[in-house]
């Protein structure tokens, strides 16, 4: 099967739930034998993107789509420069050791950064340092949210947490945005944490 057609959703999957299995196993092909993070959430943003544009049920391309879908991560997850010196502007700096990074994602341009320490800023900021999922459905209602994208009206953040000798570590968010009010709800809550889960435990950080 050519990889683009994972994203098509069958016409006999009519509920969110149905959905999401449906994305879930899709992406665990997708994922088979690469260990890459790039790589891997490269084909999770793109996979999730399209498929939510084709089940116009609940999502697809109008007044109820998905406008965006990525992931920010921490900055000690990206590869330094092999060939360039580092920059040494202070700002850049700073950046690199407080904030999230943009990471690969769908849809328009994203904001490049997003604060974490020492206080978290918007959805994904509390979602990453409170490790849970956020959901609004009002974004305008949220304090400290950031407007990425003013068309955006209700939101959902999910952590990539990694449990690891009894700790639980903060690798970054999964992030989805929503042109209508109460857009998400707890059947995507559930489908998008089994979907973290999967990502977590098919990379190597």
């Amino acid at each position: 099967m050519p990889h683009a057609d994972a994203s098509l959703v069958p016409r006999s999957i009519k509920t969110k739930s149905e959905f999401w299995i449906h994305v879930h196993d899709q992406l665990e092909i997708l994922v088979g034998g690469q260990r890459h993070w790039v790589s891997n959430l490269s084909n999770a943003a793109s996979l999730i993107y399209s498929s939510l544009q084709a089940f116009p049920s609940n999502f697809g391309d109008g007044e109820r789509s998905v406008n965006w879908c990525g992931f920010y991560l921490i900055s000690s997850l990206f590869p330094q420069p092999q060939f360039t010196d580092p920059s040494k502007d202070p700002k850049s700096q700073k950046h690199a050791s407080t904030n999230m990074l943009l990471g690969p994602f769908s849809g328009k341009p994203a904001c490049q950064w997003i604060e974490v320490s020492p206080r978290p800023r918007g959805v994904c900021g509390d979602a990453f340092v409170k490790r849970s999922t956020v959901l609004v459905p009002d974004v305008l209602t949220y304090p400290g949210h950031i407007a990425c994208d003013g068309d955006t009206k209700s939101e959902i953040v999910c952590p990539l947490i990694l449990r690891k000798g009894g700790e639980d570590i903060a690798l970054g968010v999964l992030d989805l945005d929503c042109l209508a009010i109460g857009g998400f709800d707890e059947d995507d809550q559930v489908g998008l944490e089994r979907i973290a889960a999967l990502i977590i435990r098919s990379c190597d950080w």
